[in-house]
């Protein structure tokens, strides 16, 4: 009798151990905790992660950190994952690591504007950030600005700011929309005007690109080289700062949310590609803050500049992916000249 109680225990443990061991080994236990991996903002996070945890019920844990760094994290993790979600990074970038990403197409898939669907299978839209310039409104004094051209006023030399596009994924994209808006990629006509440009900046290039939007707020410099969402935050602060959309055309790059390959919590990780593709999220990010939300029913504040009143121009994003090298390094010799 005792011997058969013994064998019972030894199964029953064997039962236990095997349920607790298939959430790690097919994410789909009933865990109530979500590993979030992110570089987006504070506010972003503050407003979505309140909603989806109240909405669900599932506690989010989040690592914030630059896309670069979290994708190298991602890749070093690879064989025993600790996130369940990458949060935000550009499209272009994580394109680039589909190994590192679980299949899944939200839901609301259908929901969102043709054009920002999930056609790659792993990478969901949700927001869009487009290229501008930011203007300090108490330093520019008569000079006008629209867009790219008006950068080469002799008189703002040394008074514009930009990225390093080699560890700046908004300065890159700045990068290509200026290439692309002035003549083309490998034209030696837009080419010439990144050197102009990068003549007049006279060596004005920070590490980060959040050194370039609060250097302009805080008037270190006249105008600066950045990206919709931070700048388009400082003018709903009153700060004194003026947003432009480059007349020669702005490209709009979308972000993405994805499941990480072999993620410990995969029920979980769709509930949240599904709620920032819901209604309620996008709207949240159209309306209380300064992200373009991608869902074509998403309502938006009138803090945003309509898209019908913008030049807006389409990347090519299977090029720029496939001589993401190639422009960086023409750009690396283009500045090292501007430096002699």
């Amino acid at each position: 009798m005792k011997k058969a109680f013994s064998i019972f225990m030894v199964l029953l443990l064997m039962v236990s151990l095997a349920a607790c061991g298939g959430n790690s080994e097919d994410g789909d236990g009933d865990s109530n905790k979500l590993v979030i991996y992110t570089p987006n903002s504070e506010d972003m996070l503050n407003l979505l992660i309140p909603m989806f945890e109240e909405e669900t019920g599932i506690e989010v844990e989040l690592v914030t950190a630059g896309t670069g760094e979290l994708i190298k994290r991602l890749e070093s993790e690879k064989d025993n994952p600790y996130a369940d979600v990458l949060f935000g990074g550009s499209k272009a970038q994580v394109l680039n690591y589909p190994e590192l990403f679980e299949e899944y197409v939200s839901v609301n898939n259908d929901d969102m504007l043709e054009g920002h669907k999930n056609v790659d299978g792993f990478l969901t839209p949700y927001t869009a950030d487009g290229s501008v310039i930011l203007v300090n409104t108490d330093l520019i004094g008569d000079i006008e600005i629209n867009g790219y051209a008006d950068l080469l006023n002799p008189e703002l030399k040394g008074k514009i700011i930009g990225a390093d596009p080699l560890s700046s994924s908004s300065a890159f994209a700045h990068l290509t929309n200026m290439l692309l808006a002035m003549g083309g990629y490998e034209s030696d006509e837009a080419w010439d005007y990144v050197k102009q440009l990068l003549e007049i900046m006279d060596g004005k290039v920070a590490s980060s690109s959040g050194a370039v939007h609060k250097g302009v707020a805080d008037g270190e410099y006249v105008v600066g080289l950045t990206y919709e969402d931070p700048a388009a935050s400082y003018v709903l602060d009153g700060a004194p700062v003026e947003v432009v959309y480059m007349e020669e055309g702005t490209v709009f790059l979308d972000a993405g949310v994805e499941i990480i390959k072999g993620a410990n919590n995969l029920e979980n990780a769709k509930k949240f590609i599904d709620f920032v593709t819901s209604k309620a999220a996008q709207d949240a990010l159209g309306g209380e803050l300064t992200n373009r939300p991608l869902r074509a029913d998403a309502e938006v504040g009138d803090h945003m500049v309509p898209y019908e009143e913008i030049n807006v121009i389409m990347e090519d994003e299977e090029y720029v992916k496939n001589n993401r090298d190639k422009i960086l390094e023409r750009y690396t010799e283009v500045f090292t000249d501007v430096q002699e």
